[in-house]
C-alpha cells in the first residue's frame, strides 16, 4: 500500500526533523520545506501530498499566505503550528480555511494523533455515500456539494462540519459534541472555533445556510424544509 506523504513546513530544522522522525515512524512519507516560498514549490510539483503541516512565522512568506495560496487550488486538509498562542492569529487561520492548530511547544505525540484523526476521517468520507437535505446534496467520495444543483466550494473542514449536521439532522449539537466529533479529539480551546466555522459554512450555503439553527448557550441544530 502506497505511504501518504505529507509536507511539513517550518524555518526551524530541529522542529521539521522532530516532526519528520514521529511521522516516519508511524509509517508516512515525509516531504520538508524550511519558508513559504519552497513549501508551494514542493506543493505544486507534487499532487500526492495529503495533508500540509505549516509554521505561521517563516521568512519569505508566513503560514497564512501559503495557506491562502493553497486554498485557491487545494482542499488539502492543513495543520498550522504556532508559537504565538495568539487567538486572533487562529481565527486568521481558520477563517482562511486551516483545518487544526497546535500552539508550540507540543507533544509530537499529540501532533501525530491528530494528523491520524484527520487522515482516518479524510479517507473514510471517500465512501461512495450521498447525503441530501432541503436542496442541500453532498457526495462524501467525491467531496462534492450542491445546492439545488449548483456546486458549492468548501474546505475539508466546512465539508465536514455540513455532513456532521446533515446526518444529525433535527438533532441539538452542543459545540463540545460537534468538536469531539468532527475535530475527532478531545478540543480544550476556545469554542468559538466551531462558531467561525459555522459562520464561513452558512456564507457559502447562501439562503440554506437558515438550517443551521443556533442553540444559545448550548450549540447548534441543523433543519432542513422538508
Amino acid at each position: 500500500m502506497e505511504k501518504l506523504k505529507i509536507l511539513v513546513v517550518d524555518d526551524e530544522s530541529r522542529m521539521r526533523k522532530l516532526v519528520k522522525d514521529f511521522l516516519k515512524k508511524k509509517g508516512y512519507d515525509v516531504i520538508e520545506a524550511a519558508d513559504g516560498e519552497e513549501a508551494l514549490d514542493c506543493f505544486f510539483e507534487d499532487k500526492s501530498i495529503s495533508l500540509v503541516i505549516c509554521d505561521v512565522m517563516m521568512p519569505k512568506i508566513d503560514g497564512f499566505e501559503v495557506v491562502k495560496e493553497i486554498r485557491q487550488y487545494s482542499e488539502v486538509p492543513i495543520i498550522m503550528l504556532t508559537a504565538k498562542g495568539d487567538e486572533s492569529d487562529e481565527l486568521n487561520g481558520f477563517d482562511l480555511g486551516v483545518d487544526e492548530y497546535i500552539s508550540k511547544p507540543f507533544s509530537p505525540k499529540i501532533l501525530v494523533a491528530r494528523v491520524e484523526a484527520i487522515l482516518r476521517r479524510s479517507n473514510s468520507l471517500a465512501s461512495g455515500e450521498l447525503l441530501e437535505a432541503g436542496g442541500i446534496q453532498m457526495d462524501i467520495a467525491a467531496h462534492e456539494v450542491k445546492i439545488d444543483g449548483k456546486p458549492v466550494n468548501l474546505s475539508f473542514k466546512e465539508f465536514e462540519l455540513l455532513s456532521y449536521f446533515v446526518m444529525n439532522q433535527g438533532v441539538a449539537l452542543s459545540r463540545e459534541k460537534i468538536l469531539n466529533n468532527v475535530w475527532n479529539y478531545d478540543y480544550f480551546g476556545d469554542a468559538r472555533t466551531i462558531d467561525t466555522h459555522v459562520k464561513k459554512l452558512r456564507n457559502k450555503l447562501g439562503d440554506k445556510g437558515e438550517y443551521i439553527k443556533t442553540i444559545w448557550g448550548m450549540g447548534y441544530k441543523f433543519e432542513a424544509d422538508a
